[in-house]
């Protein structure tokens, strides 16, 4: 049968014809968050072959300064509504406990170790570079240009270790050579001359005089206060 003189003939799809389209993790992306951001630079130069590890690193992520509780309270909570739990593991603001004396009463404070900055524990990928990268207060991942480098675990191992496992430091309000004031104990009241200090014990030695010499004794932070 010949074909009708009005009859289209489809001829095979070529290469030319074909038109790229969007990956399956970018339209994930625009439905989460209902627009299009940046693109990742996580997989920008990465062939097929080689894809970044399928296992959790840490990585520093930059804030915006006095942000940085913020930023783990909207990450965290980013997580939990776009299902990332499986991605994106811990958000810690690196802090460490100092205490020092006030009035005679000793007060612990937290002490951020590394302003502006962000620890994440996460699997990173497209999809887990995007929701951290696009939460509120975030300006950046830590790495070589464009391209998130993980931390050391040496360096995290020592971060975490101040954060949690050494006891509270003290706050150094004094010096050696400085002129204090004795508070609290047998010689309240006194004033001497500091001679040195120990960070570790929470010590002072200090130099009082008394009947007409000057004697070293051994107080606490807490005993002294300034002039």
């Amino acid at each position: 049968m010949r074909n009708s003189p009005n009859r289209r003939v489809r001829r095979p799809m070529t290469t030319r014809d074909k038109r790229p389209t969007k990956a399956a993790g970018e339209n994930l992306r625009e439905e989460r968050d209902g627009t299009a951001s940046e693109p990742s630079p996580v997989n920008a130069d990465v062939s097929a072959a080689v894809r970044p590890p399928e296992e959790p690193q840490w990585y520093a992520v930059h804030t915006y300064a006095g942000y940085e509780g913020k930023v783990k309270t909207n990450l965290e909570k980013r997580v939990e509504s776009m299902l990332m739990e499986d991605k994106i593991f811990r958000v810690v603001v690196p802090t460490e406990e100092e205490y020092e004396y006030r009035d005679g009463k000793k007060r612990i404070t937290k002490k951020k170790i590394f302003p502006g900055y962000v620890l994440v524990e996460m699997i990173m990928n497209d999809d887990s570079w995007y929701v951290v990268r696009n939460t509120p207060g975030v300006t950046g991942f830590v790495g070589s240009g464009s391209r998130p480098v993980p931390l050391q675990p040496s360096e995290v191992k020592t971060i975490l270790r101040q954060m949690g496992m050494d006891e509270p430091k003290p706050k150094i309000l004094f010096s050696p050579g400085e002129s204090v004031r004795v508070v609290s104990g047998p010689f309240t009241g006194f004033i001497g001359t500091i001679q040195e200090i120990n960070i570790e014990r929470g010590k002072v030695k200090l130099l009082l005089s008394m009947f007409g010499r000057e004697t070293p004794v051994e107080l606490d932070f807490g005993q002294l206060e300034k002039l």
